[in-house]
């Protein structure tokens, strides 16, 4: 399951218009209204579209939430890795610093600065289902990497063009006057077009010798993610494949990978995680699947998903996504 950083959930919150209800929508990431924002703190990509798009149906500037959102964020913010992409000695180092590191905020978006016959383009590639959110997500993210190449280098930074794969939501001027640059929609990416000369102008405050030092501490940290990641996703594997005869038993599953159920315990435990919050999690990852992708009726899905009756399944579906099955599937298109 894709991942992405909490500190864009608090960011979002921080640009809603004045009076828009938001304390509803944490609770429902299971995130702490008046908590301490932490970057290492990831929650599901598919949490992350949902609840976005429901803010932003809830915004009366929705069309301008995701640009918002983007344009306040900062270098400092990102933890380790704005850290190392402020120090980076050039905008090219700080980009490719993103190819290598973007995972310490999140499983769900890769970036990649590709060279191309147009020119360069800083491309983001998301994992998911380009949901309303998902495609509000985008646009939040090339406006956050618009603003801190802005932020971190010496150059008069200005792209040369904002390309989308999704159509415009409204005005294409509103973008063209957010961005100062003309912005295509309905393209094969999404991505900034960049001068050669802007990312390789120096950083304000590049330094090589600080940048590695970033990278060392980012090295440790990814290594890190691959481990946990590794065993949380066996896990979930696992119980995804036998969800259809109920739920499994800690030692089915510890049994099917092939290590003593203690053993599996104690190392989710060590990962923050327990064996019950892991089978919430895969049957909530395959009954969003299932509900998305098939046409199977909603007392099949609740027998796929490991329940033994349609109105439990529909209990929890409501408690993992804030809505009902069937309203789910109204919102995704399949009937």
């Amino acid at each position: 399951m894709a991942q992405i950083t909490s500190l864009y959930v608090y960011k979002v919150i921080s640009q809603a218009s004045p009076g828009v209800k938001t304390r509803d929508l944490l609770n429902g990431l299971g995130l702490d209204p008046d908590g301490a924002v932490d970057p290492a703190l990831l929650i599901s990509s598919s949490d992350y579209y949902d609840f976005f798009a429901a803010l932003a149906e809830r915004d009366p500037n929705g069309l301008l939430l995701p640009l918002r959102i983007g344009a306040s964020m900062r270098t400092d913010e990102y933890g380790a890795f704005g850290l190392a992409w402020k120090s980076a000695p050039d905008l090219r180092g700080s980009m490719l610093r993103s190819e290598r590191y973007g995972q310490v905020l999140g499983s769900a978006e890769v970036y990649s600065l590709d060279e191309t016959a147009e020119g360069f383009f800083f491309c983001l590639d998301k994992a998911g289902d380009r949901r309303p959110g998902m495609l509000l997500s985008n646009e939040a993210s090339l406006s956050a990497v618009d603003v801190i190449c802005r932020e971190v280098t010496t150059a008069e930074f200005r792209p040369l063009a904002i390309y989308f794969k999704h159509a415009p939501r409204g005005d294409i001027a509103i973008y063209e006057n957010h961005f100062g640059c003309p912005v295509l929609f309905e393209t094969g990416r999404d991505a900034l077009q960049l001068r050669e000369d802007d990312i390789d102008a120096p950083n304000k405050v590049g330094d090589e010798t600080i940048a590695s030092f970033f990278d060392r501490h980012l090295e440790r940290e990814l290594a890190m993610i691959e481990r946990e990641a590794g065993l949380e996703h066996d896990v979930r594997r696992a119980v995804a494949d036998v969800l259809s005869e109920g739920v499994p038993t800690l030692s089915h599953i510890a049994s099917k990978l092939g290590i003593g159920a203690r053993t599996l315990q104690r190392r989710l435990s060590d990962q923050g995680h327990s064996f019950q919050s892991v089978v919430d999690a895969a049957r909530k990852d395959l009954a969003r699947r299932l509900l998305h992708e098939t046409a199977y009726s909603l007392a099949e899905v609740a027998f796929l998903t490991g329940f033994s009756e349609q109105s439990a399944f529909t209990r929890a579906f409501k408690r993992w996504a804030g809505q009902t099955p069937r309203s789910y599937r109204l919102q995704a298109g399949r009937l």
